[in-house]
């Protein structure tokens, strides 16, 4: 009888055992099937992700130019600018972290408190507002960064080109 009892309790245990494994087996190919779905769906998004920071970068790259040609024919003045320079502080608050460095965030704040910039000054304040943007696009007072960036480095174009006109 307790051999009998054995082998039935062995038997049982063998089936719960095969039909666990079974189980298992068949989880663990829907859970690959899901996992490939996933990457599948990251690569997708990876795809839309890189057209949106493309179309990002385009607009980036065509304010910068429209807003330095404007500033350098003269179509908008320095007056401007100061206007954008007021709204700056609150994006030096919002950098004083990552992904800007106590150092970035410091030549930031000495290059906007700065009424005229030479060219070399503005095209710096010019990646430190690219940055600006690629990190925080997110937030309006990036773009103002950009935008002012942007008006000092045509400032500072068009005052290279009236001193070389004035050079005989």
């Amino acid at each position: 009888m307790v051999e009998q009892l054995v082998i039935a309790v062995l038997g049982l245990a063998a089936t719960l055992v095969g039909m666990l494994g079974g189980a298992l087996y068949w989880l663990g190919g829907k859970f690959r099937e899901i996992d490939m779905r996933f990457r599948e769906i990251d690569m997708r998004f990876g795809e839309v992700n890189a057209r949106i920071d493309r179309l990002a970068q385009a607009f980036v790259s065509y304010q910068e130019f429209f807003t330095e040609f404007l500033t350098a024919e003269g179509i908008l003045r320095a007056e401007r600018a100061v206007l954008a320079r007021n709204e700056l502080a609150r994006f030096i608050r919002l950098a004083a972290g990552n992904p800007f460095s106590e150092e970035e965030v410091r030549r930031l704040e000495e290059l906007i408190s700065k009424d005229e910039l030479t060219l070399d000054e503005a095209l710096e304040l010019r990646e430190l507002a690219r940055k600006a943007i690629r990190e925080y696009g997110e937030y309006p007072e990036a773009w103002k960064l950009h935008l002012y960036a942007s008006i000092m480095v045509g400032l500072a174009l068009r005052r290279r080109v009236e001193e070389e006109r004035r050079e005989p």
